[in-house]
């Protein structure tokens, strides 16, 4: 990885240790309040280990549904330099869009993403496939309409990643995707 980009991670990192110290200050549910305000990001380990399995099978189409600020993007962007492959990433608000692009400038990586702004699964639904990475990360109630579009567009041997989809107690969104995803016949 290089600086340009090691740098930017950094400065995602030590925004995201604010925004905890305050929800921690403030409760979790006032924070949770401006919701679209905060990183809420995969963290560290997540980025790199989905950034090492991208590298690792290769993977040229690269999808990221919930762009959001860009953190997980730079992880995905970071892999697909090395793979000669290409993210298409899709964001529902338009200052997380601009966001995520003036970071990705930052960190040398814009020429490997394309950003695309507007409703997730109809963006989705638009991608022609095949995809050979997909990253869930919006709005729980969008992670199975998303699976769905996805699915049939996969390429041999693609990976799905979910984030925030294994916790105890599990939510009733969680709950609902594992149930969706062993429903699948593959």
């Amino acid at each position: 990885m290089d600086q340009a980009v090691a740098d930017v991670l950094a400065t995602y990192e030590a925004r995201e240790k604010t925004e905890i110290k305050m929800m921690r200050e403030v409760g979790i549910e006032t924070a949770l309040k401006n919701q679209d305000d905060l990183l809420l990001a995969i963290g560290s380990r997540t980025g790199r280990l989905l950034n090492v399995l991208i590298k690792d099978m290769k993977a040229q189409t690269i999808v990221e549904c919930g762009t959001s600020y860009g953190y997980s993007t730079i992880w995905l962007a970071e892999a697909a330099r090395a793979t000669g492959g290409k993210v298409f990433s899709l964001e529902i608000h338009p200052k997380k869009h601009e966001y995520a692009r003036a970071e990705l400038t930052k960190a040398g990586l814009v020429d490997y993403v394309e950003l695309i702004l507007g409703n997730a699964p109809d963006s989705l639904a638009a991608l022609p496939g095949p995809f050979d990475f997909v990253l869930i990360d919006l709005w729980k109630d969008l992670y199975i309409p998303c699976l769905d579009l996805a699915y049939p567009k996969l390429s041999p041997g693609a990976v799905i990643a979910a984030d925030n989809m294994v916790r105890t107690p599990s939510p009733p969104d969680a709950l609902a995707y594992r149930r969706h995803v062993r429903a699948k016949k593959d």
